[in-house]
């Protein structure tokens, strides 16, 4: 399972300089129909099974669509001009950004899942379970349903009937903006406030905190509602949901509204945000999630050896650490929350993501993801607007991802525009997706760590993938040389992987030696012989 994540409204997005802070009729701003047949069939050729659309909801943003009945946000409490994806306005609807025509927005989204099936991949769609925008106020939610907030009492701080936690005094944004900014505005009032999203219980928010943001508190009521939302998504096609922030919604309610939406659609599936070790057994098993993000296990590790902070050696922990859970786990080393591998934040050359690539995509069977413009080498050194100069391509401001609009190439998706190093990175990225889904080896054989008797390597990783039909070494080299070095494979490694016919091969294993020879910051994928 290969997740091709993109960031919807950026994907088609063609200004080749936008302004920093630029509106909409500035800078432009892609659309679904951007995802053409020939789009989606490039996309599905790099070995995606998956895509996740992310930012299809509607959500807070500066952007006026009061003459299509969509009441204006308040631009003190949206982050950038576009606004956060992660800021929900309105849980039954689409972003209006992504349509071509707005009163068509629901339609297109349908008619993008279908054109998504049809080119033989799957859809993923954001669910955000945790916090809603300041403004939450729903006006497509189907008839006899109670928008969430409505009907609470707000003299109580805390009620189980209550789908927000209100703070018994006025909402106080002194800390957000400066006095000249504030002068210049028409101040944000909300009376009583409400805890913010990323659990700040306080009329005091901070700028780093998710200010434009509500935290949803889970009661009956929100439970209801929620599987409401759920169901009425599941119901136009998806195929799953990536569920933001899932460690902070209780597990109680992944574990009542994860096998209802499953009785409906049995072969949906959910992905979850959660970053706490101890937490993941809890949510697969408990909260019958499919997959946990590998944040800060592999993520965290990779980053560290490419860093030179640790060796590779330590990468074995990684996989130790969640081995009865490893199926379970999604890699990835790149999406919107993280610095982009080629940014002066991370590596600084898309070239060093080659072996953390490798080890992330073939060392099991669990499903791997890349973030669109991550297989061109995408930098992310832009200043967009909020966020500033960080590594990351922009969520909140309407943008171009310069990879992206050249690969496009005016939707001829004939890769024109690319550099000779793009093309190789994107092919790179190409067969390594592919062999992860096609070679049985890869996608569903057995794997075998050989770090614990190789001890002269430091900055290479190898392992063994096998279907007990083919074998294949892998090596990850994590250096700044070339290298040539003998890999020693183990007689017990040879037993485990040579098949049950070949008893006599089997019974006179001994300890085998390969030599290889891998590039800088590269590595190698070789058909062996047990």
């Amino acid at each position: 399972m290969n997740i091709y994540q993109v960031f919807t409204r950026l994907f088609g997005a063609n200004v080749e300089h936008p302004v920093p802070h630029g509106s909409k009729s500035q800078n432009g701003c892609g659309t679904m129909s951007a995802f053409t047949s020939k789009a989606l069939a490039d996309i599905k050729a790099m070995g995606v099974t998956h895509i996740w659309y992310t930012g299809i909801i509607e959500h807070a943003t500066q952007t006026d669509y009061s003459r299509y009945g969509i009441r204006k946000d308040h631009p003190e409490v949206v982050k950038g001009r576009a606004g956060s994806p992660y800021a929900i306005k309105d849980y039954y609807d689409v972003d209006p950004d992504l349509a071509t025509k707005v009163p068509e927005r629901i339609k297109e989204w349908e008619a993008l899942i279908e054109r998504t099936h049809k080119a033989g991949m799957k859809v993923i769609q954001d669910f955000v379970p945790n916090h809603v925008a300041r403004e939450y106020h729903s006006d497509a939610c189907p008839e006899g349903c109670l928008d969430l907030g409505e009907g609470d009492d707000t003299s109580l701080n805390y009620s189980p009937e209550n789908n927000f936690y209100y703070m018994g005094e006025p909402l106080h944004l002194d800390n957000i903006l400066s006095e000249e900014e504030r002068a210049k505005s028409n101040l944000y009032v909300e009376n009583p406030a409400k805890a913010t999203g990323n659990d700040v219980f306080s009329a005091w928010p901070g700028r780093n905190d998710w200010y434009e943001t509500v935290k949803l508190n889970y009661g009956p009521n929100t439970y209801r509602k929620m599987l409401q939302i759920l169901l009425y998504w599941a119901e136009k096609g998806v195929d799953g949901f990536r569920c933001d922030m899932a460690e902070m919604v209780p597990v109680e309610f992944w574990e009542w509204v994860i096998p209802q939406v499953k009785e409906k659609f049995p072969d949906i599936i959910f992905i979850a945000e959660v970053y706490n070790p101890q937490l993941y057994r809890d949510y697969i098993f408990r909260g019958h999630f499919d997959y946990l993000y590998d944040k800060v296990g592999l993520y965290d590790k990779l980053k560290a050896v490419c860093a030179g902070w640790c060796s590779a050696k330590e990468l074995t922990s990684c996989w130790q650490s969640v081995e009865d859970i490893q199926s379970h786990m999604l890699n990835f080393l790149e999406n919107h929350d993280e610095q982009r591998i080629a940014s002066d934040f991370f590596a600084g050359d898309a070239k060093k993501g080659r072996p953390m690539m490798l080890v992330s995509t073939l060392m099991n069977t669990n499903p791997m993801m890349i973030y669109f413009g991550q297989e061109l080498g995408e930098k992310g050194m832009d200043s967009e607007g909020f966020s500033g100069e960080d590594g990351r391509t922009t969520i909140f401001d309407y943008w171009t991802v310069d990879t992206i609009r050249r690969w496009r190439n005016g939707g001829k998706f004939d890769g024109a525009l690319l550099t000779d190093e793009e093309k190789k990175l994107k092919e790179f990225y190409t067969q390594t997706l592919r062999l992860a889904e096609e070679e049985p080896a890869f996608s569903e054989g057995l794997f075998w760590d050989l770090m614990y008797v190789n001890g002269h390597l430091d900055r290479q990783y190898v392992f063994l993938r096998s279907d007990k039909k083919k074998t294949y070494l892998v090596v990850a080299n994590f250096s700044d040389e070339n290298i040539t070095t003998d890999i020693r494979i183990p007689a017990e490694a040879v037993r485990a992987l040579t098949p049950e016919s070949e008893k006599v091969k089997n019974n006179l294993a001994h300890d085998i030696t390969v030599t290889v020879k891998v590039k800088a910051w590269d590595g190698i994928v070789k058909k062996i012989k047990l």
